[in-house]
């Protein structure tokens, strides 16, 4: 079977490529040698190939498969930029609860063996009230000690790291998006007094999925309701809620009453799930602006110009 990446794969390769990120060299090598890798790892494991899903993840290849007793899994390859390593600990980490199983704990670097859940049936396609109570209550089980001797970045560091790129991307005027340079220039210094605010008394520590919205939560057999993809994070768990504020956000933009629907979700989350609303808030403004700035980046003006209207309303 030929593995081609998937088109989706491709163009977030590219994205990090523009922006300078860190690791982007390195996932240009791997992908040359993806086919290869792929092969190996069907044929190391005794894995029957059904397909290379898509339009699969940004940062890694996903291909289904049966295992040699004919049970169905999910085969993820990514490359080193993407942490698979963090991933691997967390998903070991929560054995299930709550998260996709990991059926291959001590294998290869890289290498991600999965329980097969039903990738084209996540909470994204329910209407959005249950989408967002299913998804919230995923995440709640997700929010467990880290383990000792954790191997997993802190907020402040990941954050840390953007708060950087954010500043450069405005100092290059490539911030992009909605309104000139001052007005995103304003965001940002916004978004990262915020952030210096909120990394200076962080009420609790938990293991974190770090990327968690609608449509990483996925239809298994075992349970309703399974997360895939975490890109961990240890910290405060209203910066893991921040980004599920603004999920549909396309919707929200199009709705006349975006910014109270927004205001009211941010409440009604940070109620159900017992965070801090005004954490909830902050860590949701900075999570906007980074993201928007981050498309305007690479070439993403769209993206960058709802992320940064979304903003504005927080």
């Amino acid at each position: 079977m030929v593995f081609e990446p998937p088109q989706r794969l491709l163009r977030a390769l590219g994205e990090n490529r523009r922006s300078g990120s860190e690791g982007a060299d390195g996932a240009d090598g791997w992908l040359e040698k993806l086919p290869e890798l792929a092969r190996q790892a069907v044929e190391q494991r005794e894995l029957t190939v059904e397909r290379v899903q898509a339009p699969g993840g940004r940062s890694s290849l996903v291909v289904l498969v049966r295992q040699a007793d004919g049970t169905p899994a999910v085969l993820k390859l990514a490359p080193d930029r993407a942490r698979p390593e963090s991933e691997r600990a967390a998903l070991a980490h929560w054995d299930g609860r709550g998260a996709v199983r990991l059926l291959n704990p001590g294998d290869a670097h890289g290498v991600l063996l999965l329980e097969r859940l039903h990738p084209d049936v996540s909470v994204r396609t329910l209407p959005e009230a249950k989408a967002l109570l299913e998804a919230a209550g995923t995440l709640r089980r997700l929010w467990v000690e880290p383990p000792a001797g954790q191997v997993f970045e802190t907020v402040g560091e990941r954050t840390g790291r953007q708060a950087e790129a954010m500043r450069a991307a405005v100092a290059e005027g490539a911030g992009g998006g909605a309104g000139g340079g001052a007005e995103v220039g304003a965001l940002v210094d916004a978004a990262l007094a915020a952030r210096d605010e909120l990394l200076a008394k962080p009420p609790e520590t938990r293991l974190l999925h770090g990327t968690f919205r609608q449509s990483k939560v996925l239809a298994g057999e075992r349970t309703p309701w399974l997360a895939v993809g975490p890109d961990p994070v240890v910290g405060e768990c209203a910066f893991d809620l921040a980004r599920l504020v603004r999920d549909r956000v396309e919707d929200l933009i199009a709705s006349p009453s975006g910014a109270s629907i927004t205001r009211r979700r941010v409440k009604r989350l940070a109620e159900s799930l017992e965070v801090d609303q005004e954490r909830l808030r902050g860590w949701t403004l900075f999570r906007a602006v980074e993201s928007g700035v981050r498309a305007g980046r690479v070439g993403r003006p769209r993206d960058a110009e709802l992320l940064l209207e979304f903003a504005g309303w927080v």
